[in-house]
């Protein structure tokens, strides 16, 4: 392993923010891991562990180490007459690692093509998009912890699953780093077309029982006509998460706010779309020097060049405030602020 000294991160973020590590490392293997967490005493030190950078904010140069993972490889390890278990390692491109499982036939996580991210990174956000989460195929994990080097495998159960969130980004934060994920696909799967406009596309198509690939194929276009390439404009998806409300209170905005978005959630809450909330205050398409809310989805904060994370944390946070004091809810980010 060869440990590398004030390292320019820039192509390890999509928001393509150029700060620097003071120490680099990539990891190849889980041997590797093991190994390096064993040797170098790593819960005494400022850690950093990378996949795709596709759901980080570096605010700044990172006093620490950088751990980039590049542990790959995909493989069938058991099924039975309705399943099957997929192993993919933590760096595997997710969107390639959906691929695969269209590619053999297998449903489950064809809603969540195009995410960006690394495997490794899915669990830990519990990732979702068109009425489906990771939790929903996750079958399990196992990870290496960090003051001991050890392999420690987590159940579904274990992660403590909700939404946009996990054990990972709660009491075992900083604890672990994902080597591995196990997802559980369906041989005879039933498409879930009912969120969002996966259904429009296919009609359009004239689509009536869709293939997990048809399905795939009607979300990776949605996904393109809204959200920006971030290989072209810097970008980590939606940078807010959406919000979770009482009724009552939802209610209330509907009678001031008649087309507020939201659907039924947990408890009897309503889902309310931040993007939505975003558009309302006023900063779809709005740019603000060398940063912006993108013009056809206002959830994504934009990079335009040369900009700062602290510049991109600061319109958040205007953002966010704004919103505040229009409709009196508070959206939190989803993003990883370093």
């Amino acid at each position: 392993m060869n440990i590398q000294q004030n390292i320019s991160l820039k192509e390890f973020n999509t928001f393509g923010i150029d700060a620097k590590a003071k120490e680099f490392v990539v990891i190849n293997t889980v041997e590797e891991l093991c190994i390096f967490c064993a040797a170098f005493n790593l819960s005494d030190r400022n850690i950093l562990v990378l996949g795709g950078g596709s759901n980080v904010l570096l605010t700044g140069d990172f006093d620490g180490m950088v751990i980039k993972m590049n542990l790959k490889g995909m493989e069938m390890v058991s099924e039975n007459e309705n399943h099957v278990w997929i192993k993919a390692m933590a760096g595997e491109v997710w969107h390639d690692f959906v691929l695969y499982c269209i590619e053999k036939g297998l449903g489950g996580v064809e809603n969540l093509s195009l995410i960006p991210g690394c495997v490794g990174a899915a669990p830990m956000q519990n990732i979702g998009a068109y009425g489906v989460e990771i939790k929903d195929t996750f079958d399990s994990l196992e990870a290496v912890e960090i003051a001991s080097g050890d392999m420690v495998k987590f159940s579904n159960s274990d992660c403590k699953f909700g939404y946009r969130e996990s054990i990972f980004k709660q009491e075992a934060k900083g604890k672990y780093i994902i080597s591995s994920v196990i997802f559980k696909l369906a041989k005879h799967p039933v498409c879930n077309v009912s969120y969002g406009a996966i259904q429009q596309v296919l009609e359009e198509k004239k689509i009536t029982n869709p293939t997990v690939k048809e399905v795939s194929d009607a979300v990776i276009s949605i996904r393109q006509s809204k959200l920006p390439n971030p290989k072209v404009l810097g970008n980590a998806g939606s940078f807010f998460k959406n919000l979770e409300i009482p009724a009552a209170q939802f209610n209330a905005l509907k009678i001031d706010y008649p087309t507020i978005v939201g659907y039924p959630a947990s408890s009897g809450n309503i889902k309310v779309a931040a993007g939505w909330l975003i558009e309302q205050a006023g900063w779809r398409g709005k740019v603000v020097g060398n940063v912006g809310s993108h013009k056809d989805q206002a959830l994504v904060l934009v990079n335009y060049g040369g900009a700062t994370g602290s510049e991109i944390w600061q319109l958040a946070m205007d953002i966010q405030a704004s919103v505040q004091q229009k409709f009196g809810v508070t959206i939190t980010p989803e993003v990883n602020v370093i």
